[in-house]
Parts: structure tokens; C-alpha cells; sequence
């Protein structure tokens, strides 16, 4: 027993490695980030994005970034918002497939072009076994995407933001190895 703990902890530590960076992070817009001077339909559309990918919006201060329905997307309607985000630095975590929306907080900004749609694909790798598809009339997903024919060239590999938590768990999985092991002699 005294030789099993450390291959669970071991193996324990390599499983939360596999289930933590099994996404991709895109920076909105690359280095020109979200902005009114960004293309960001041409950014997005050699993109492929996947549930559990997070975008990463960065922006001045005194901008914002709306998650909208494909209604006030249309129409630039940046009062009737799912989610608003502020402060310049904001990540956004895909958790389902089909369209996801975005806006400026700014109408002039949006009219301007400053918004993004996403499409975003059910990735069976990530997703838990039986997951649940987004119900009819939900508002965000009502429909499965289609068939795409973008590559994925994701801004950042998954690897250098989720690292740091396998590093992490690594440390612990040994610390505890060493301590029980202490124990035991």
C-alpha cells in the first residue's frame, strides 16, 4: 500500500493535467486587441473555436464588452445585454456550443463594427460524458453549429495557461507523497 499512494498521486496529478488544458485562450483581435481599428470578423474567421476555449478581450478602460443575443447583435442594442464586463482585462470561458455574440458597450463602436460572433463547437473531448445540449429557445445556442471549414490557430497554446496548475498540483502530489511516506517509516 505504501508504494500505491504515490502512483495515485502521480497519476492523479497527469489526469488533472489532461483535464485542464484540454482548451485553447484567443486574445480578441490579437496583438490589436478590442478595438474599434480591428477587423475582428476577419480575426475570428480562420478560427476554430471549441466548448471550453476562453477568450481573452483586452481593452481600454473606458471601453466594455457585451454578451448579447443574436437580436441585439443585429441591431447594436447594447442595453438589452446577457452579461457586461469592464476594467480592460476580461476572459470569457465557451461552456456550450452554437453562436455566441459580442459588443462594445459602446453603440457608436458597434455600429462601427466593434462586435464578434463566435461559433462554437461541441468538443466531445472536453465535455462530460451525457452533457446536457442547450435547450430550444435558450436565447444563446439555439441551434447546433454546422459544419466548418476554419483551422484552428489558436493565439496561445492551452499549455502556458494552464501550467502553472499542473506545476502546482505536481508540487502537492510530491509534498504529500514525501509526508505519507515519512509517516509510514
Amino acid at each position: 500500500m505504501g508504494k500505491l499512494l504515490p502512483v495515485l498521486v502521480f497519476g492523479l496529478a497527469v489526469l488533472g493535467f489532461a483535464l485542464t488544458c484540454s482548451a485553447t485562450t484567443y486574445t480578441v483581435g490579437d496583438t490589436s486587441g478590442w478595438d474599434i481599428s480591428t477587423d475582428l470578423s476577419t480575426w475570428s474567421n480562420d478560427k476554430k473555436f471549441n466548448v471550453g476555449d476562453v477568450l481573452w478581450f483586452q481593452y481600454s478602460s473606458s471601453n466594455s464588452v457585451s454578451q448579447v443575443s443574436k437580436k441585439s447583435f443585429d441591431s447594436c442594442n447594447t442595453t438589452n445585454v446577457v452579461k457586461s464586463y469592464t476594467g480592460g482585462n476580461t476572459t470569457v470561458t465557451l461552456t456550450h456550443p452554437g453562436d455566441w455574440y459580442f459588443v462594445s458597450g459602446n453603440k457608436l463602436y458597434c455600429l462601427g463594427g466593434m462586435k464578434l460572433q463566435v461559433e462554437v463547437e461541441n468538443n466531445q473531448a472536453y465535455a462530460p460524458a451525457g452533457a446536457p445540449q442547450a435547450a430550444t429557445g435558450s436565447g444563446q445556442g439555439d441551434h447546433l453549429p454546422q459544419p466548418t471549414s476554419k483551422s484552428n490557430i489558436p493565439t496561445s497554446s492551452a499549455f502556458i495557461n494552464c501550467g502553472s496548475n499542473v506545476f502546482l498540483l505536481a508540487i502537492l502530489g510530491l509534498i504529500v507523497s514525501m509526508l505519507y511516506m515519512d509517516v509510514k517509516m
